[in-house]
Parts: structure tokens; sequence; C-alpha cells
């Protein structure tokens, strides 16, 4: 519109500025050629009007298609990652392309709707991050680059596929954090997508530059001189490939030349130690770094129990030595793993009490904190990645309900456990391995409650989770997988009050899914009576 009336003012201020134009008809023929001028370039902003409305409309259609189907099932569709890294990237980066896009039109109410409700959307850390939890899960799961882009992901209800937009971004942010081994994964991936076909506005020589250079930096130099070589027949004047076939050949042509005898020497020494160190690992009675078995873990490919250990686990009605709560309605309970003693009780909390609790915590969830080691304090953490609230039995008599039911199932004092804490993992959302109790090594972790030390950790189930979101155990190879209305239980503390060490446990990365959980940790004051301690530190 703007660009439509300094034209139309242009050619008035010409018409006022030589109005003498009728004297003479040569001039006035000038006149039509000026005129015509002006046609084509208002016909040329037209159809760019035209087809920038068209990008709109399609933008509209393609979005008002997708949140009709997401707002159906929200938890549902964001349990998908692809889902929740995409709905990150639009509204961190491609609404803003959108509102470049139509801001010309400075009237249309919509821009400034627009730039009010961005002040509430992603920022470049939410989207980052979501990248992140991708990378994650497909690390976790072992999952390649070609199932995650399909969206070919177990329980997946919203099948969604990536762009090589997408795939793009992602090595992208793989690549600002010199993760090479995951530059490498996407950004082949991206081209493997442009190599089939599919139209983009990334090039094959952007993404092949990003993936040579992956490839080199983890010592790949033929492949990456290849690949460097096929950049350079389709941008032959590509200055930076030119500069990187030239040092790739030099760097391999020295890899090839016969090393002198001390340069061997040292090889041989050098393998000699890495050869020790092998065998000292085998040799190890726990060979398996813990980020491995974790991993393992929530594969499902954890150690098993033997016959022997299974056959000690049962299923029972449990009353807890006649509580009168329990008497006519006892629990089923359920040997999960035999040590640490960990129990399952089955149909504990209905439907309706876990929305009352959801819908009591949704307002202040808040990204969930852990304890500073050093400064005893909350603070976040990048190994925690969910959201939590804290509720109290006095707001709602439905927690309160919650907390009597678990005094009266474990037997354990509840007026000085912590709050019943809400949590819910977003797309990738995990805890890596830690302990709920405070160590040796941290005095102070729970000073400022008074209550001692977490004696025990009950934790509820508050929805089923499609794939991944396993509680493991990877001290001793446990994995306690989420159903819905369950609760498990176990005892952080022997009866000495000694830390069970074989309690570390973590959350798995919730694959496809919403999980939301609520736990209670109790408290040793109070318990002095209703768990006497023993003499022995490992009783």
């Amino acid at each position: 519109m703007a660009l439509c009336w300094f034209l139309l003012s242009f050619l008035f201020h010409s018409l006022y500025a030589h109005n003498d134009f009728f004297t003479s008809i040569g001039q006035m023929t000038d006149l039509l050629y000026t005129e015509k001028d002006l046609v084509t370039s208002l016909k040329e902003y037209i159809r760019q009007e035209e087809n920038r409305l068209e990008q709109v409309k399609d933008w509209a259609d393609k979005l008002d298609s997708l949140t009709i189907t997401a707002t159906q099932d929200p938890e549902g569709y964001l349990g998908h990652p692809v889902n929740a890294f995409k709905l990150m990237k639009r509204l961190n980066s491609e609404w803003a392309d959108l509102e470049s896009l139509v801001l010309k039109d400075t009237a249309n109410g919509f821009i400034s709707n627009l730039t009010v409700q961005r002040q509430f959307f992603p920022t470049d850390e939410d989207q980052t991050g979501a990248a992140k939890a991708l990378l994650r899960l497909q690390d976790t799961y072992q999952l390649s680059a070609n199932t995650i882009s399909n969206g070919d992901l177990p329980g997946v209800v919203h099948k969604s596929r990536m762009t090589v937009a997408d795939c793009f971004e992602l090595g992208k942010i793989a690549y600002s954090e010199a993760d090479y081994y995951h530059t490498e994964l996407w950004m082949a991936q991206a081209l493997t997508q442009l190599d089939e076909g599919e139209e983009s506005t990334i090039d094959k020589v952007t993404v092949m530059d990003y993936l040579s250079y992956a490839i080199y930096q983890q010592g790949e130099l033929e492949r990456a001189l290849e690949l460097t070589k096929r950049m350079l027949k389709l941008d032959p004047n590509h200055q930076r490939a030119n500069g990187n076939l030239k040092y790739f050949e030099f760097q391999l042509e020295k890899q090839r030349k016969p090393e002198s005898e001390k340069e061997q020497e040292d090889i041989k020494k050098e393998k000699k130690v890495l050869d020790k160190r092998d065998a000292q690992r085998k040799r190890s009675k726990d060979p398996l770094p813990e980020r491995k078995k974790y991993e393992m873990l929530c594969r499902g490919e954890g150690i098993k129990l033997t016959p022997r250990r299974q056959s000690r686990l049962f299923c029972r009605y449990f009353d807890n030595n006649r509580n009168p709560q329990l008497l006519l309605s006892p629990v089923k309970q359920e040997d999960e793993w035999d040590r640490p003693h960990i129990v399952r009780y089955h149909d504990i909390i209905s439907d309706s009490e876990i929305k009352t609790v959801k819908e009591l915590a949704k307002p202040r969830l808040k990204r969930a904190t852990v304890h500073d080691p050093i400064t005893g304090k909350l603070t976040t953490a990048q190994y925690r990645v969910s959201k939590s609230a804290w509720l109290s039995a006095y707001e709602h008599s439905t927690i309160e309900k919650i907390n009597q039911r678990i005094e009266d199932i474990t037997g354990l004092e509840m007026d000085t456990a912590e709050e019943l804490q809400v949590a819910n993992y977003g797309v990738g959302g995990q805890y890596e391995p830690h302990f709920d109790f405070g160590r040796k090594d941290e005095p102070d972790a729970f000073k400022e409650l008074g209550t001692g030390n977490r004696i025990a950790t009950w934790l509820f189930y508050m929805s089923d989770v499609s794939a991944g979101g396993a509680t493991v155990f990877t001290d001793v190879g446990a994995a306690v997988w989420p159903k819905k209305g369950t609760a498990v239980f176990w005892y952080n503390l022997f009866a000495s009050g000694e830390g069970d060490y074989s309690t570390r446990h973590a959350a798995c990365p919730v694959l496809v899914g919403s999980k939301w959980v609520s736990n209670k940790w109790i408290h040793e004051r109070g318990q002095e009576f209703r768990r006497p301690c023993e003499i022995s530190e490992d009783e």
C-alpha cells in the first residue's frame, strides 16, 4: 500500500511540476510511457501482494488444520517429541517470519495482536531446549535420524514428519554446541531428504558445508574430502570448499607418508597403554559407566532378576497389620524388586483424584529444582527437565485424603513429610540418576526443614506413558514402568538411619506421551516409634 501511494504521489507531483505538458504533444507522449511504467510497477506490486497474501493464506490454512487436530488432544499431541520441537520452532522462529511478511500493512489488527502475543512466545532457549531433547531421545533410545524425521515412534497417535529445514535446524543447534556427532547425523538426514526430491529453501551446498566440517572434526578426512568435491561440482566457486579441498588433500598426503621409527614406536606404546586400559575395564566389577547403564535400563535392557530372586516376589492384599482404614478394603500390593525392596500399589489413586491434583497444580507449575550439594539450596539443573508444583493438605480435601492414605499404608507420620509434589515432564523430560536422601557429604541438605533426612519415597503415577518414562534404579538394574493409578514406595534409609545407596534412581526421558507424577518425600522426624532404629548400619 505504501508503495502504491508513493507511485501515485510521484505521478501527481510530476504532473503538477510540469503542468504545461499540454502545449506539446511530444512531451505528452512521454507521459504515456511514464504511465505505462507506473502501471507495470503497480502490477508488480499487486503481484507481490497477491503472492504475499497467498503465502499467508497457505500458512493460515495449514495452521488451522494443525491446531484443530492438536487442541483435540493437547497432551497426546505434544507427547510426540517432534510435535513439541516443531511447536517451539514455529512460535519462536516461523511466526516471526510471518510477522515480517505482513508487517507492511500496519492497519491490520493482526500485527498489533501478534506483537502483543509475541512476548509470551517461546524463546531461543526454548527452541534449543526442545532440539536438545530430541537429540537426548535419539541417544537414549538408539533411534536413527530417519526414524525420528519420519515420526515412526512407538505409540504415536499424531504422526508428524520433519522437513529439511527442521533437520537442518537440529544439525545447526548441535553444531553450535560443538556436537559434531549429532551435527553429522542431522545434516546427513537433511541432505538425504533433499536428494529424495523434497523442496526446501535450504540448498544442498549449505547442508554439505556443515556436514563436511562435522565429518572432518570427527577425524574422517577421506569422507570430508569426498563431500567437499561433491560441493564443488554444485558450486565450483565456493571459497571455503576450495580452501578445504587443498587442506584435506594435504592432510591425507601427510597421513599416507611412512612414519619415522620413533613415531612408529610411540604409536606402539600408545596402543599398549590402551590395551592395558581395556583389560583393566574388563577386570573391573563395574565396567559400564552409569550413563550407559541408565540408557540401557530406559530401553528395557537392564539386568534381569534371576529365577530364584523372581520367585520371591509376590502380589498380595495388604492391610498394614489390620489398620482400621484398610481392614475392609485392603490395597493391592505387588513386589517390583527385592533389594532394595520396591513395592507397587495398584488402583491407589482414582481418576477424579488425579484430575483434581492436576487442576490444582497446573497454574503453579514452575521449572523443577534440585538441591545444590555445595550450598544446600534449591536450584535448576540441566539434568532435571520437568516442571513441578507443591500442594498442601489444608488447601483441598483431596490432598488431605491422599496424605492420610499414604500414612495408613506405610504406617509413617505425614506431619513431618514434605508437601505433595506434582511434576509434569515435557519433551524428552527426564531426571538423571540421583539420590532422594542427603548423603554424609551434604550435611545441610534438608537443614531448613528441621525434619531430618528423607527416610522414604512415595511416587504416584498419574498418567500412562506411550513410550519411555520409566523409573530406573541404576545400581541394581531395576526398571519400574509408569501405570496410571498406581504408586511405588521404597525406603531411602536403612532402619539404622544410614543411606541405602542402592536406591540411586532416575526418571527416563519421555519418548512419546505426557508423564504426570506426584510424590511424597517422608522424613525421619516422627518415625521414631513407627520404624524403630536398628544398631547395624545395613539394617
